[in-house]
């Protein structure tokens, strides 16, 4: 096998479908300060052990962190080595989580509890659970 190959064969090797944003470009990185991804890396990438797919790259609000908090997932309180979110936080949402707040802002016609998405930091995969045109209508200019 040529060097030439060798050098292809490890770089595609390298990205994967979980290094993608939805544009199908290199993932960009969330948030590293609080560090976020569920492997912390900083990235919303994924992977088998990632249940539940933790792909959206949001800047959390004060809607968002009362809601998820009411659903049982207080992202809001420090505890152990995480610090606690707080309102303009980007953090790696579960992809279905981001969508339930959605359904239920749609509900209660109260779309401030839904935080924004930073496009270029969200996983592609965030496509199998909510549509490339609602995701852009809360991106983050």
């Amino acid at each position: 096998m040529s060097l030439k190959l060798i050098s292809l064969v490890v770089v595609f090797s390298l990205v994967s479908a979980s290094d993608l944003n939805l544009e199908g470009k290199h993932l960009s990185l969330c948030s590293t300060s609080p560090m976020t991804g569920f492997f912390r890396t900083g990235y919303c990438t994924t992977g088998p052990s990632d249940h539940g797919t933790h792909t959206v790259c949001a800047q959390v609000n004060e809607g968002f962190l009362s809601y998820t908090k009411a659903q049982g997932n207080d992202l809001s309180t420090p505890r152990g080595g995480f610090p606690g979110l707080k309102p303009g936080d980007l953090w790696c949402l579960c992809a279905l989580r981001w969508r339930q707040a959605l359904q239920a802002a749609e509900r209660m016609n109260d779309l401030s509890i839904v935080p924004l998405v930073n496009l270029d930091a969200t996983n592609v995969k965030t496509l199998e659970y909510v549509d490339l045109q609602t995701l852009q209508n809360f991106g983050i200019e």
